[in-house]
């Protein structure tokens, strides 16, 4: 993963996408602008057909080198930053540099000058050609330069959400393992169901953290993380499952609700005797509002301190990632009512 990184950042950014085309068509018509006010005192019919002519001219550069650029970046792309850089610099001038000859041809063929080389041509030349090396060096630096702040805080985000989901790890493996151990015997059917379900689980844990999965294909997740809690606990668990107006293309991040049901049995569940209902519902709101609530009962009596802060950690974890996939746009809610302990969440739908 390290080497894979490393290698994407020496990559220059896509000279021939949409995004830079736009801002070469804005940065020429700044350009334009900056020249027309430099090159004029007073604001006059002069003046205007002076910045008519300047605009005509940086846009045509403008667009003679985003037409250049689409074709010349794919290859470049590829190349380290020092020698695709410099290949996209003299690219850059060259163009500039044909669009000036043929904008004087254009003129002599059109009859504005009378002559075809006429005596300011090299002058013209040159002060475009420095002009352009100027910005393109400024505009390549800028373009580089971000690309690869973009692609760091990229890289940052998605190990933190790795390093994140490594650390939702079920704290029933070994004991859902010794509960299949047990079945192996005397019920190998439940036995190899049960061991599939794990490896759907582990599969999930294994896939990328930065992955949106449909809301039924999380719900069937944490329904077989259920049937093999209910292996080992019995008729200690019991679940209470309610959807309502829950669009079946919503999509949320993988491992959302396991986690949480996860603690609704290790902190609610396991601890009593008598055990308990863990209850889950979803439903949304206005149609592009998804709300989950996970609730489970708090034991009367439990002598693991552990516990509440384990449950804390979990929590944090989850609201974390909810926070790298959607900004501020979802939350995570936890409160105790009536001997219960509510889990909320709220998230905007996001549809395939």
């Amino acid at each position: 993963m390290a080497t894979k990184d490393n290698r994407s950042k020496s990559l220059l950014p896509d000279f021939g996408s949409a995004t830079i085309a736009w801002r070469l068509l804005v940065l020429a018509q700044v350009i334009a602008i900056v020249l027309t006010i430099a090159r004029n005192d007073q604001v006059n019919q002069a003046a205007w057909n002076d910045f008519l002519l300047m605009t005509a001219f940086a846009q045509l550069i403008a667009v003679s080198s985003i037409i250049v650029l689409r074709f010349v970046s794919p290859p470049l792309t590829r190349t380290p930053v020092q020698l695709g850089a410099t290949l996209i610099f003299i690219t850059l001038l060259l163009v500039t540099a044909i669009v000036c000859e043929a904008v004087i041809w254009g003129m002599y063929q059109l009859q504005i000058t009378a002559d075809r080389w006429p005596e300011w041509h090299l002058s013209l030349l040159i002060r475009t050609l420095i002009t352009s090396a100027v910005i393109s060096f400024l505009v390549l630096r800028y373009f580089i330069v971000s690309h690869r702040a973009q692609m760091e805080s990229e890289s940052q985000q998605r190990n933190r959400l790795e390093a994140l989901q490594s650390r939702i790890r079920p704290h029933f493996m070994f004991n859902s393992l010794n509960s299949v151990a047990s079945l192996i015997q005397s019920d190998p059917e439940l036995a190899e169901k049960a061991l599939q379900d794990l490896a759907d689980l582990f599969r999930v844990l294994l896939a990328d953290p930065r992955k949106m999965v449909p809301i039924t294909a999380e719900g069937e997740l944490a329904r077989q993380y259920l049937d093999i809690e209910k292996l080992r606990l019995g008729d200690r668990l019991q679940i209470k499952w309610t959807a309502s107006n829950v669009p079946r293309s919503a999509q949320i991040p993988s491992l959302t609700l396991q986690p949480i049901i996860e603690n609704a049995v290790y902190h609610g569940i396991e601890p009593s005797f008598a055990g308990g209902t863990v209850d889950i519902q979803m439903w949304s709101e206005s149609n592009d509002t998804l709300n989950v609530m996970i609730t489970n009962p708090i034991p009367a009596v439990t002598n693991q301190g552990q516990h509440r802060s384990g449950n804390q950690i979990a929590m944090n974890n989850v609201r974390e990632r909810l926070r790298q996939h959607y900004g501020g746009k979802a939350s995570l809610q936890y409160f105790e009512r009536l001997g219960n302990y509510h889990v909320k969440i709220q998230l905007p739908i996001v549809r395939a």
